[in-house]
């Protein structure tokens, strides 16, 4: 019964994967024209990303305030310096000194 069960998970698994990934690619045939769908299909992988990203890098340190003070720091650090070692190393010095204080 527990065999069943596991090969049963596995093969709606295995369709479901698989009807994801071939769906798109059987009605997808033609160019997509609509400038709402197309700009919304350029979107998505940086919103993923983003909401990939944000709860880990807060979540990562054993506060929560010295996550969020990191990230403004990297946020602020990226726009007026852009390389993106310094970014990582004034966000761990952020996350240190922060640390140390909390």
């Amino acid at each position: 019964m527990n065999r069943l069960k596991i090969t049963l998970s596995l093969i709606i698994m295995i369709l479901t994967v698989y009807s994801v990934r071939v769906l798109p690619l059987l009605f997808l045939r033609k160019n997509i024209t609509n400038r709402f769908v197309r700009s919304f299909f350029h979107y998505v992988p940086y919103v993923t990303l983003a909401v990939m990203t944000f709860p880990a890098i807060i979540l990562a340190t054993q506060s929560v305030l010295s996550g969020v003070l990191a990230l403004l720091v990297g946020l602020a650090a990226a726009w007026l310096i852009g390389d993106m070692f310094l970014v990582a190393i004034l966000c761990c010095a952020t996350v240190f000194i922060s640390g140390l204080f909390l």
